[in-house]
């Protein structure tokens, strides 16, 4: 199945979500991720929604977004230049030499540690998908407590000058 990342504008109405959440269970996809914010425009926002299946499923789905009144425009990012970017915290077990290799890390990941108990520590790290599954497996051994993601955030890329 391929992984496909949807940028969807809608205007910023109550039930959008719902309708939009609905299209995607009626048609027995499941959403792996999904992040709406506000956009610079008024009334408009900006949906990133991470989903996995068939291409011609995904594109039913796409026609049928398109059909939603409140839906302005609806792009698939799976075969287009973008820019992704998730955000998670993880919680580790740090506690005596573990500490040090978890700084190690941090450090090759260019993540920060942002709270530390005499147990504990919270790292924030930022990239693509697979960069943050990267982080996870190597945090592992040292005992994950907690893992909060924010879900992918996509743009499409500038077109580059020649």
């Amino acid at each position: 199945m391929q992984r496909h990342v949807l940028s969807v504008l809608v205007e910023n109405e109550p039930g959008v979500l719902s309708r939009v959440a609905g299209l995607f269970s009626g048609r027995g996809f499941n959403i792996d991720s999904l992040n709406v914010a506000p956009t610079l425009e008024d009334g408009v926002s900006h949906m990133t929604i991470t989903t996995y299946g068939d291409s011609q499923i995904l594109e039913q789905i796409m026609k049928q977004l398109h059909k939603i009144v409140t839906v302005i425009k609806v792009m698939d990012f799976a075969d287009m230049p973008a820019i992704e970017r998730e955000m998670m915290f993880v919680k580790v077990q740090a506690e005596g030499p573990a500490r040090s290799e978890i700084l190690r890390t941090v450090e090759i990941f260019r993540c920060k540690v942002v709270d530390v108990s005499s147990s504990e520590m919270t790292i924030e790290a930022t990239g693509d998908h697979d960069k943050l599954d990267a982080i996870l497996s190597l945090l592992h051994r040292f005992g994950i407590k907690e893992v909060a993601r924010t879900g992918s955030v996509a743009m499409r890329r500038s077109k580059k000058c020649e």
